[in-house]
């Protein structure tokens, strides 16, 4: 069969057609014999035609489902045989989990229909500058503002015309004045046209207003024998440059190098049910790990028994006692940087009963405590695999700053920092926390300096505790050679 020729269809199903070749970029004939294919051959069910999005601005908007998107733009798809690739292009930004909502010059609905892009965007597509159903509330200063980025694909001649001159004689150049949003521009023109003296100007002129070019790129043209620079970009290759703009690289000065962290307290066994531990409750220790992998160093944290979620991206190894937290500090060495948050029980029974302990009438059974291993000196007196940087903390209820000072010499560690677990501050097992930065100053002979920081919450800390390390990496790095 050469054709297919179908009459006396009802609105919802030729709707339905329409909608899901414009989606699958087919031809509505094609879209005929794609669907009877599958049912045939057993791969598909019976299609079911539903109500369509609004085709023009004329309409109420579709109704929005699901999780709120982490980022919108508003993409005015301009009048050009590079329109059809907008279509595609809107699949791409939603699938970055970008909500798009499409303007379409009068131009480019010669080229890609309305319906189409509704469809796709699960949006409602505006058209007209004059369209009393938005313009009420001004409906173009919208488009123009409730968005992160304004996306131009494909950007012609014309439009970049009446940019770069201050045009607004439609709802397309309307929105491009108004707007106080990122533009990107994706340019698609005869290559004459691009080479043009005053095109060449006007793209000159937008990008010292601000406005991000992609492409065009080079190859053949629509017209026949016609070949060089003017071709639209790839779908992908605009989504990607509009998400780098929507998303910016963060910073990972810290990126690497390796971080190795303690948090939490120990658990020292007296018997199969009670156990010697503290009130620390992981949270402050927890908080510099996912600081210092936001920073984007290789964390490993190694933690005694807490009631939190291991953080995104760290390696967590879970302990219960003393020894078992060196164990694991030891195994994950060597390390750049060594933050020991945990708060490690100083003793533990020298005999671990194996059964619970009754009471006698003899009363309390003797319980004799040997002392743990200090995992803060045992790590900062390495000769090898010694962090060049090992951070204590030093958790006082009194003579915060004299006690922290006389850890600092003790443990043999870089830096301590030291906070007030006092019942008052009411600091272990909340949520904010004060501390002490105690450390030596190398620069002048080892002095001890004290650098004192305000209430802030334990992310606060970790953040700050964090750029502190940074401003000492940098420090020590040495210069790149010339």
């Amino acid at each position: 069969m050469a054709s297919l020729t179908i009459r006396k269809l009802d609105d919802a199903v030729k709707t339905y057609l329409r909608l899901r070749s414009a989606r699958n970029r087919r031809s509505v004939e094609e879209e005929v014999r794609v669907i009877l294919r599958d049912l045939i051959e057993g791969r598909g069910e019976p299609p079911t035609p539903f109500s369509a999005p609004p085709a023009s601005s004329s309409g109420p908007a579709p109704q929005r489902t699901g999780a709120l998107p982490e980022a919108s733009i508003t993409l005015i798809i301009g009048g050009g045989i590079a329109a059809y690739k907008s279509l595609d292009l809107i699949r791409r930004l939603k699938e970055r989990r970008i909500e798009v909502r499409c303007v379409l010059t009068k131009a480019a609905q010669q080229f890609v229909t309305p319906m189409a892009a509704s469809a796709l965007s699960h949006e409602r597509v505006y058209t007209d500058l004059f369209d009393p159903q938005s313009e009420f509330d001004a409906g173009h200063i919208r488009l123009a503002r409730d968005c992160d980025l304004i996306v131009v694909a494909p950007a012609t001649a014309d439009l970049m015309a009446k940019m770069a001159n201050g045009h607004a004689d439609d709802l397309a150049s309307a929105i491009l004045l108004a707007t106080n949003r990122k533009i990107l521009l994706a340019p698609a023109m005869n290559p004459l046209m691009w080479n043009n003296a005053a095109t060449r100007r006007n793209v000159a002129q937008l990008q010292r207003d601000g406005a991000v070019l992609i492409g065009p790129n080079s190859g053949e043209m629509a017209e026949a024998g016609e070949a060089g620079i003017g071709r639209m970009s790839e779908a992908i290759e605009i989504a990607n440059a509009a998400e780098k703009l929507l998303r910016p690289p963060v910073p990972r000065p810290l990126a690497g190098k390796r971080v190795l962290i303690t948090a939490g307290p120990t658990h020292e066994p007296i018997d199969p049910v009670r156990y010697i531990a503290n009130r620390s409750s992981g949270k402050q220790g927890f908080a510099i790990a996912a600081a210092a992998q936001a920073a984007g160093a290789e964390v490993v944290l190694v933690s005694g028994p807490v009631d939190l979620d291991d953080p995104a991206g760290v390696t967590v190894k879970h302990v219960e006692s003393a020894r078992q937290m060196l164990e694991q500090v030891q195994t994950a060495l060597p390390a750049d940087i060594a933050i020991f948050a945990a708060a490690v029980a100083d003793w533990r029974v020298a005999n671990e009963g194996e059964q619970k302990l009754k009471k006698t009438s003899a009363g309390m059974p003797p319980l004799q405590l040997v002392e743990n291993p200090d995992i803060l000196a045992t790590i900062s007196k390495l000769v090898e695999k010694r962090p060049p940087l090992v951070i204590g903390f030093a958790a006082e209820t009194e003579h915060l700053i004299d006690n922290a000072k006389t850890k600092l010499a003790r443990k043999g560690c870089d830096w301590i920092v030291a906070n007030d677990v006092s019942p008052a501050t009411g600091v272990m097992g909340g949520d904010r926390n004060t501390v002490h930065l105690i450390s030596k100053n190398a620069e002048n002979n080892n002095e001890i300096t004290v650098d004192s920081w305000p209430v802030m919450t334990k992310e606060q800390v970790a953040i700050e505790l964090v750029a502190h390390i940074v401003k000492s990496v940098t420090k020590k790095s040495p210069e790149p050679a010339s």
